[in-house]
């Protein structure tokens, strides 16, 4: 039975249109999506947790963190976005009181969807929004999957004994990435609700009691 994607343009098929990858709902988390964030970082294998943006999300207040939720309503990626005072060592780098720096992590199952980089676009445009101008990721040199999201969005990359820092400069923020920033949190908001509601519905329909089947004699 095909998966039902809630999101697609219906005309690509009658246009005769090839039919375009699904679409990614990104949502915005919040603390109390913390313990399926943890969950999340559990499930990445040893290897890809040390290749992954290291610090600890702890303040939702100062960061953003981005969620990917698959259709079982598992937490399949997480985006985060860390703004940071702008050092005097970077002042060649941005004229803007901050910066933001951006880390992915994304479960096995899950790549190969370009997931990581519709996070990072998310991240890029919220950037831009917040009167931030430029993104940064910093990552171990043989991390191929932040490199290629880096590679793919027209970074400025620099490896140094190891690691690599990769820097994008933004525009200013216009009414266009205002607008879009609020309808993919609307869509994902949306897709959130009838994904929770749906697993909800199935646990309830787990616990009812199964009527036995009459014994034929």
């Amino acid at each position: 039975m095909p998966r039902l994607n809630l999101f697609r343009n219906p005309l690509h098929k009658w246009l005769g249109r090839p039919e375009p990858r699904p679409t990614i709902p990104i949502k915005e988390l919040r603390e109390r999506d913390r313990r399926r964030m943890l969950r999340h970082f559990l499930q990445i294998e040893g290897r890809d947790r040390l290749l992954r943006f290291g610090s600890p999300i702890t303040d939702f207040e100062r960061d953003i963190v981005f969620g990917v939720y698959n259709r079982v309503f598992r937490l399949v990626a997480v985006g985060h976005l860390g703004f940071a005072e702008r050092q005097p060592e970077k002042a060649d780098v941005t004229e803007k009181d901050r910066v933001a720096e951006f880390g992915v992590s994304v479960l096995k199952s899950a790549r190969g969807l370009g997931i990581g980089t519709k996070l990072f676009e998310r991240a890029a445009i919220v950037c831009r929004n917040h009167d931030v101008d430029t993104l940064t990721m910093h990552c171990l040199s043989s991390n191929q999957i932040m490199i290629h999201i880096a590679k793919k969005a027209g970074m400025e990359i620099h490896r140094d004994y190891g690691e690599a820092d990769a820097y994008l400069k933004l525009g200013p923020a216009d009414p266009s990435s205002v607008l879009q920033e609020a309808m993919q949190e609307q869509l994902a908001t949306l897709d959130y609700a009838l994904k929770a509601n749906v697993r909800r519905a199935t646990k309830l329909w787990e616990l009812l009691p199964r009527r036995k089947k009459p014994d034929r004699e």
